[in-house]
């Protein structure tokens, strides 16, 4: 008997789903391998000026060519992902801490205190990031802490509302009933049993909000509102090569974006396995 097309589709999907996990997961370890390896055994200075060798398309000797001041971009672009990523991974972590935080206790609470908390959270989610992103860092001198307080300030708000979502399903549990009918304060349902169910939404929504975050900073940096202009950050360089852009050098600006864009779409690949783990009627669904 022939077998099902319906499963020969669903051995399809699962391959595709297995090689776009394996080619995001060998893109994540090599950008890992990248910004902790070969700053240190470079040896070389990213800021070191050669106007002799000044925009020069890619070759042996410069892989990605050089920018205006004949600084190797391959080092820069390195460099200046090592600053992207550590602004998304801590902002990432600050946002999903205060986020789960925030979500979890209005959940527990319930009554008026939820309904004030997620009204604060509305007011706070109907200003753009991006708007009140620069009016955070306009209060401060250009740095990376005043960028990754504006990006974890910016964008709790969802791990927020993920959060009490997913606590308000585990509250209907019966084992919840049953701890609360056994005596346990609201407290230690909430550290016992609560918590711990929402940790992979969280964890999954960190994941996600890293490169959110970095796009964040970069925007910042193209503003002139981010890091100072002479530190390297993707969204630095992606701001100083305009110029060279308008003259015909395309190397100084697609490197920059392309180790931006790389980087988001293989944790995205990442963080939809994931997703599809954590959440096994999604992925029966898929697979059908």
């Amino acid at each position: 008997m022939a077998e099902p097309i319906w499963r020969s589709h669903g051995r399809t999907r699962r391959s595709t789903r297995r090689v776009r996990v394996l080619v995001s997961a060998a893109v994540v370890a090599a950008v890992a391998l990248a910004v902790l390896v070969v700053p240190p055994l470079a040896g070389l200075d990213q800021q070191a000026v050669d106007l002799s060798a000044k925009l020069q398309p890619p070759s042996l000797a410069h892989p990605f060519g050089t920018d205006d001041l004949g600084r190797d971009l391959l080092l820069r672009c390195v460099y200046g992902l090592r600053v992207s990523l550590l602004v998304g991974l801590v902002a990432a972590l600050v946002a999903t801490v205060v986020g789960t935080a925030v979500g979890a206790a209005a959940a527990a609470a319930g009554g008026w205190t939820d309904r004030v908390v997620m009204r604060i959270v509305d007011a706070f989610a109907s200003v753009p990031h991006l708007l009140l992103g620069i009016f955070i860092v306009a209060m401060f001198r250009p740095g990376i802490w005043p960028v990754i307080v504006s990006v974890a300030l910016t964008h709790w708000l969802s791990t927020a509302r993920i959060v009490r979502s997913e606590v308000l399903s585990l509250r209907s549990r019966p084992y919840i009933d049953a701890a609360v009918s056994g005596g346990a304060s609201r407290w230690r349902v909430a550290v016992r049993h609560l918590l711990p169910g929402v940790l992979p939404q969280a964890g999954l929504a960190a994941v996600l909000m890293v490169p959110h975050a970095m796009w964040h900073e970069s925007a910042l940096s193209f503003l002139g509102l981010g890091l100072p202009t002479h530190q390297a950050s993707l969204g630095n360089l992606v701001q100083t090569a305009r110029g060279s852009l308008l003259a015909g050098d395309w190397w100084p600006t697609l490197f920059p974006g392309l180790f931006l864009i790389v980087p988001t779409l293989a944790i995205a690949g990442l963080a939809g396995a994931w997703r599809e783990r954590i959440n096994p009627r999604r992925r029966s669904e898929l697979m059908l």
